[in-house]
């Protein structure tokens, strides 16, 4: 096997490592957006660029390690983006990197997805055909054939694996495969689903990742599609112009962690009476000059009652969270008329706090969220804060 240049660096390294690199290399890893690259003694210093995740190049293996973990990160992109997204979705260890984690998560699922058999429904299609089938495209037909009979434009439903449930599973399976240096043995399996997805159209590069939703019929892939949406969404697998297979996978953590609080917070919300509304746009003065977007703000009867806002920063042992912050949140709050902003925070050294903001009646409550702990205890955590910020006493 090829020696591998591994650079394995901790997501919040500030130091970073010294790498002599050449010129694909350094265009690699800043169309990756994962690294920071600055030239030193010939060399170039990698630190890591605010994102999480890997790039794979060549024989350059660059990992940027989240805090949480590659299985909790997956879990945080898979339940912002879909609730029901489960943590056993995830089936990797704990220790595993990401591709490993992402490579042995989407084969476990893809394997249980298809031990029943690959699935099959109805699919529409538009097709030139030397006989009729389904229903004329009259319109089509006179359009781009006016004089010559045949082949005719039909349109018609057929029973078939070209179900988006499937294109979807074999798009990341294929995804996958392109990544560089996979194990042998994953490798295989992933070679041995696609084979059995044979037939089944992969999606084209770049390409949106189609709608699908759970139903009785796909139930036995939901859990696959989930992870193979989480595959499309953050992870990139093309040739660079010098012909080398690139495979990168970058995320922004504060991106992610926003996210996953909105999310979190909204399902918390779905058993009260009000809405809740996400980036909700609004003015801090009068004349409307000063646009302001908290994350999130929760509404009764169309009036704001509390507002969110997650913020992916750690917890100063000697001065705490950034004043700036609370500024900011005590604006939305005079501006949207609530008595009470939640500032929700990736890690602290402290409990839940309330800032009393003299001469008013609001205040502001800065909520540490500890990511390490389970995911069902973070939840628990974002629940039990949804229940204080919009109870009774918050009308």
């Amino acid at each position: 096997m090829d020696s591998v240049d591994a650079v394995i660096l901790p997501e919040l390294d500030t130091s970073g490592v010294l790498r002599p690199l050449d010129d694909a290399q350094v265009r690699v890893l800043r169309a990756s957006g994962l690294v920071k690259l600055t030239p030193e003694r010939r060399s170039w210093r990698i630190r890591p660029g605010g994102k999480v995740g890997a790039v794979r190049a060549g024989d350059l293996d660059v990992q940027v390690q989240p805090k949480v973990g590659v299985v909790r990160l997956l879990f945080f992109l898979g339940y912002a983006k879909d609730p029901r997204f489960r943590p056993e979705d995830v089936t990797a260890a704990p220790a595993s990197g990401l591709w490993p984690a992402l490579a042995e998560s989407l084969i476990r699922q893809a394997e249980r997805a298809l031990a029943g058999g690959l699935l099959q429904g109805y699919t529409s299609f538009e097709e030139a055909l030397p006989l009729i089938r389904g229903r004329v495209r009259f319109a089509e037909q006179f359009a781009r054939r006016p004089a010559i009979p045949l082949p005719i434009e039909v349109q018609f439903d057929d029973w078939t694996v070209d179900i988006v449930e499937n294109r979807l599973l074999r798009t990341a399976v294929r995804r996958m495969l392109a990544v560089p240096r996979l194990l042998p043995s994953a490798r295989e399996r992933l070679e041995r689903l696609d084979a059995r997805l044979a037939g089944v159209p992969v999606l084209p590069p770049h390409a949106p990742v189609p709608l699908w939703s759970p139903s009785r019929i796909n139930m036995r892939y939901v859990p696959a599609l989930r992870l193979a949406e989480l595959i499309l969404d953050n992870q990139s697998v093309e040739p660079d112009a010098g012909g080398i297979a690139i495979a990168a996978f970058a995320v922004n953590m504060a991106t992610v962690f926003e996210n996953f609080v909105a999310a979190a917070i909204r399902e918390a919300l779905g058993s009260c009476p009000g809405v809740a509304e996400e980036q909700y746009r609004t003015y801090l003065d009068a004349e409307q000059s000063i646009p302001i977007r908290p994350d999130l703000v929760y509404l009764v009867d169309g009036r704001p009652v509390a507002v969110f806002d997650a913020k992916y920063k750690l917890e100063h042992p000697t001065s705490g969270f950034p004043n700036g912050d609370t500024y900011q949140m005590l604006a939305y709050c005079a501006a949207l008329d609530v008595r009470a902003g939640w500032l929700v925070y990736a890690k602290g050294t402290t409990p839940p706090e309330r800032k009393h903001i003299r001469n008013t009646t609001i205040e502001i409550i800065h909520h540490p969220l500890d990511l390490l702990r389970q995911p069902h205890e973070i939840l628990d955590d974002v629940a039990a804060l949804v229940r204080r910020a919009a109870g009774p006493s918050a009308y």
